[in-house]
């Protein structure tokens, strides 16, 4: 099975590994259109069976140091235009019952992507804010790959959450590489 993982920057970057799979990982950028540019061209030209993306995300729902394992996605930039009959969520959690393993401890949840670093709370009901998995999940979605999306809360929005978030990688890529051990996330088998 091929596997592409990503992530927007080096200092995201978990060591992941799958036995008996043939592991890529690609450094997207930061933001929705560097990120959904480089994986659509790395999907045009090398087809993967499915795209786990890695990173950091601020949260006003759950702890710094939790992990949440993001199967729905909006976009709050398309979402504030509410032009009538724009789509700006999408719902990829039948792509994380086929992969994710029964016994994966994480909770789930929803992403909301944009191309802004959230700094101010906002009632919408989302898990974890990000600049790049909703435009991940949208080209997945487009070439027919399954996509799930794991993120470490580095920072509580609204509390000084721009240095929150650069104190806390070295934890995040420590803890996001435990996630991808054996039995933690992933039952792969079942793809």
């Amino acid at each position: 099975m091929k596997i592409l993982v990503t992530y927007a920057l080096d200092e995201e970057c978990a060591g992941v590994t799958f036995a008996w799979h043939d592991v890529s990982v690609l450094m997207t950028g930061v933001g929705k259109v560097a990120s959904a540019a480089r994986l659509m061209q790395r999907l045009a030209s090398s087809r993967q069976d499915l795209v786990v993306n890695v990173g950091t995300a601020g949260s006003v729902r759950h702890e710094v140091g939790e992990i949440v394992l993001c199967d729905r996605f909006e976009d709050r930039d398309l979402k504030a235009t509410r032009l009538p009959g724009l789509a700006f969520e999408l719902d990829c959690s039948s792509d994380a019952a086929r992969c994710v393993s029964s016994r994966c401890p994480y909770v789930r949840g929803k992403c909301s992507t944009g191309d802004s670093f959230v700094t101010e709370a906002c009632g919408d009901g989302c898990d974890v804010y990000d600049m790049e998995a909703y435009s991940q999940a949208y080209v997945c979605r487009m070439m027919g790959v399954p996509f799930v999306s794991v993120k470490y809360v580095t920072d509580r929005i609204g509390h000084n959450s721009v240095k929150h978030w650069a104190d806390k990688l070295a934890d995040a890529r420590r803890d996001l590489a435990r996630v991808f051990e054996p039995g933690m996330l992933l039952d792969l088998p079942s793809l």
